[in-house]
């Protein structure tokens, strides 16, 4: 496959994504490092020539050690963002991102070897909607309790 469809543009970053919606017992489970304050999907860039199928189930691989099967598309996301890695510090983010609730095995015990595109080790962590920390995307801590077959769309603007 190719590179990671990640775009310098005009100044900024345009990035298209994947995430993986991951949920056991009324939580879902989130990626953080230790270098900010806030979890995000598991997932990440669709590489070029790939679907975004492919990328979630290659991500989840990546980022759980586990092979899942995709359930369906729930959401589709356009999002505006400064960047905050070093790499992109500052940088005006548009990110399109594709989110695949996936087939939760009754004996998926996930176990994160990923880094970040810095380099830095990454983590799980299993969050009920109602835990206090930031996410991302924060839509997540509805929507997921109340899942629909119907795909939705969201637009956010951080900038």
């Amino acid at each position: 496959m190719g590179k990671d469809l990640c775009i310098d543009y005009d100044g900024g970053v345009v990035n298209i994504r994947v995430g993986a919606i991951i949920m056991r017992d009324g939580s879902f489970l989130m990626v953080g490092n230790p270098n900010f304050d806030y979890l995000y999907s598991v997932g990440g860039r669709i590489r070029f020539g790939e679907t975004a199928e492919e990328a979630v189930v290659r991500e989840v691989r990546e980022e759980t050690g586990r092979d899942m099967e995709i359930d369906r598309l729930g959401f589709v996301t356009e999002d505006f963002f400064l960047g905050d890695s070093p790499a992109k510090m500052g940088k005006l983010i548009y990110e399109l991102g594709y989110y695949f609730y996936m087939k939760t095995p009754a004996d998926f015990a996930p176990v994160c070897e990923s880094f970040t595109e810095d380099g830095q080790e990454e983590f799980l962590q299993w969050v009920m909607p109602d835990t206090p920390i930031k996410i991302y995307p924060d839509f997540f801590r509805t929507e997921l309790n109340h899942p629909t077959d119907s795909v939705k769309f969201f637009t956010n603007d951080d900038r």
